[in-house]
């Protein structure tokens, strides 16, 4: 059982809740959305796979590099099915692993993955679900799954990306009619919304349980640079 991948690598994780902390990333090959501001066209069609890799030996290189956190990301990873789950399973398994948080666009029905979260107590230990709920700038919105917030729980992270006020106000909107559980973050699109401005307008509309997420190895190192 092998996997497209596009790399693994240790760094800080940049963005939600885990911010800061070392992580080993874990990057799937494929995605089946095709965002306007993506900033990993590398992990998709027409780029192509950089190596197949077993869950063994993904797992391997997570044990070597030693981290307690992971980021499962993409692409999208989990669009692989079956494989996505038994990779998630395999790394959960890891004795030392002590938070697997999943990057997923929005347009993966999450079910099978939050059953298996379930059912099986050292994934239910572990795993995190960080969904980017697409806006309209994004060209992907009618993609989007919104059965998928039923599914979440406390732990679990949702994003919304923004590039200018439609799509705060779409953000607004979906946050306040379908959140139930989870951190929302919003995130300004790098380069498009200045920072201060989305500040601004979270504090004008009294937005107290949203969280400002920015993507601060972007401001560490090169945007362009891979493997950060």
């Amino acid at each position: 059982m092998k996997l497209p991948m596009v790399e693994i690598f240790e760094t800080v994780e940049g963005e939600g809740l885990k911010s800061g902390f070392p992580t080993t990333f874990v990057r799937v090959f494929n995605c089946n959305l095709r965002c306007t501001w993506c900033d990993t066209t590398y992990s998709y069609a027409p780029a192509k796979v950089e190596f197949f890799a077993t869950i063994q030996e993904i797992t391997e290189k997570v044990t070597e590099l030693g981290n307690v956190n992971v980021c499962l990301t993409g692409g999208e990873p989990l669009m692989h099915g079956e494989k996505s789950l038994a990779l998630i399973k395999e790394i959960a398994d890891l004795p030392f692993i002590e938070d697997i948080h999943i990057e997923t666009n929005g347009a993966i029905n999450l079910k099978a993955f939050i059953d298996l979260r379930n059912n099986r107590e050292k994934v239910k230990e572990k795993v995190r679900f960080i969904m980017d709920y697409k806006l309209p700038a994004s060209g992907e919105m009618e993609k989007m799954v919104a059965e998928n917030f039923h599914y979440l729980e406390e732990q679990d992270e949702i994003k919304f990306v923004i590039q200018d006020r439609n799509d705060y106000e779409v953000a607004v909107q979906t946050y306040k009619e379908l959140h139930q559980k989870g951190t929302g973050l919003f995130s300004p699109v790098w380069g498009k919304l200045a920072p201060d401005t989305l500040v601004n307008w979270i504090l004008a509309d009294k937005l107290t349980k949203v969280k400002l997420n920015l993507q601060t190895h972007k401001y560490i190192w090169d945007p362009d640079l891979r493997g950060v």
